[in-house]
């Protein structure tokens, strides 16, 4: 008896144990996919179909600026890519020198003109932005410029627009010089034509987006105060933006001035306007008015119907040792490392009030079968560039005015602005 029943033991260890084991770690090999399966999905879903009525925004996790991976045709380009969230990554060193300097054929303004105003060292020109998924293509301008030909490319916003679109015309300096067809002599609202593929930028500058004017013009014109009417677009660019196929929208600086708020032309509050009886909001109201304000306009155009518009979101600035106007200055020489610094504060709250009303538009823009939308993110990138202003090299060192820690270098980190712009295009495919 007692035998059997230790045969019967031994049986059951070396037989069915085993396979009761292999049964149980199946189940929790399975169980462990499934649960994280399911938690992805809910993430991508949430990311890429969630959606804010315009009247109603809702908080959007930083970082979900992207589809998950995927391949991608284009007959237009003859490439086969897999895509990849190219917004965020890190910064790697690379030897090699800038796509143009100043010397190059093209316009800089003195006030990014770096090189031209002696800054001593280089080093800020020797890094390259790195997805932590995939490699960012170097910037082709012959792609670009047969990606974009026959179109027209709009940069709405305020001088940082202006930063971008400079850069973008300097780099495709290596492959085409264009024609000036400015229809000003103002340099804010510049055209450039590229015959040979008839395709043009121009710059309609609106550092508010919104109908705005001086109260006191006057004042001191960074703080005197200011009329912003919240419910009608700027006309210097909505009357001109139905000319563009492709529109990259900005803003951020100019929200921090006092304020008068005018909703259909009835004051409705203020901000820093110390008056009696007017309700005082943050500049983030204004803020998220402005660029609600902006979208609605796109949505409505009636020729924009299939057109892209692209916002690119908040650029940090990195003043150190005090404000830009009392001693702060940006004196760094490398960028930062992704653990030393985040987006955190008020440039973050910035972020993610034009993000909640991009995912808005984007929805309605769905919705109606109209204007597409998508996302050029470059604020984490930026974020870590501190290295990256002019500071003092924006004018001669004799020259005693304030740094410029809010621009940035040309050439320099705002050429990564394009290079994400461009592989942003080409995940768009034949749809562009």
């Amino acid at each position: 008896m007692k035998g059997g029943v230790a045969e019967l033991f031994d049986s059951f260890r070396k037989v069915i144990l085993p396979i009761a084991t292999l049964l149980l770690l199946l189940k929790i090999s399975y169980s462990s996919f499934d649960s994280t399966t399911d938690s992805l999905l809910q993430n991508l879903e949430s990311s890429q179909n969630g959606s804010l009525p315009l009247d109603q925004p809702e908080q959007v996790s930083p970082g979900i600026t992207s589809a998950s991976p995927s391949t991608n045709y284009s007959a237009k380009t003859g490439i086969r890519q897999q895509t990849c969230n190219i917004f965020v990554g890190k910064w790697i060193p690379y030897p090699k020198g800038p796509y143009y300097t100043n010397e190059s054929n093209c316009v800089i303004d003195d006030r990014q003109n770096c090189m031209k105003y002696g800054r001593p060292d280089s080093d800020f020109i020797h890094w390259r932005w790195k997805p932590n998924d995939c490699e960012l293509p170097l910037f082709d301008a012959t792609q670009f410029l047969q990606i974009v030909r026959g179109k027209t490319l709009a940069f709405v916003g305020d001088s940082l627009a202006r930063n971008q679109m400079q850069s973008l015309v300097c780099i495709l300096s290596n492959a085409s010089i264009p024609v000036d067809v400015s229809e000003t002599t103002d340099t804010k609202f510049r055209r450039w034509l590229y015959k040979d593929y008839n395709f043009t930028i121009m710059a309609l500058w609106s550092p508010q987006l919104i109908k705005s004017y001086d109260s006191d013009p006057t004042g001191d014109p960074y703080y005197s105060l200011m009329n912003l009417y919240l419910d009608k677009a700027d006309d210097v660019w909505a009357s001109q933006v139905e000319k563009a196929d492709i529109i990259i929208i900005s803003g951020g600086q100019w929200f921090f001035r006092p304020f008068l708020y005018y909703e259909n032309d009835q004051l409705i509050g203020c901000h820093k306007c110390n008056q009696k009886n007017v309700t005082e909001h943050t500049h983030y109201y204004g803020y998220r008015m402005a660029f609600r304000t902006a979208f609605k306009t796109l949505l409505n155009l009636q020729k924009l119907k299939g057109r892209l518009v692209m916002l690119r979101p908040f650029s940090p600035a990195h003043f150190e040792n005090g404000d830009w106007n009392n001693g702060g200055n940006c004196n760094r020489t490398r960028p930062f490392k992704n653990e030393e610094m985040k987006l955190d504060g008020y440039e973050l709250k910035m972020y993610m009030t034009q993000l909640e009303e991009f995912k808005a538009a984007e929805k309605e823009g769905r919705k109606r079968g109209s204007v597409k939308f998508k996302l050029l993110d470059t604020t984490e990138a930026m974020v870590m560039r501190p290295d990256g202003h002019p500071n003092h090299y924006g004018h001669w060192p004799n020259e005693k005015k304030l740094p410029d820690c809010v621009h940035w270098c040309m050439p320099g980190p705002v050429d990564t602005w394009n290079e994400l712009l461009l592989a942003t295009l080409k995940m768009e495919g034949d749809e562009l």
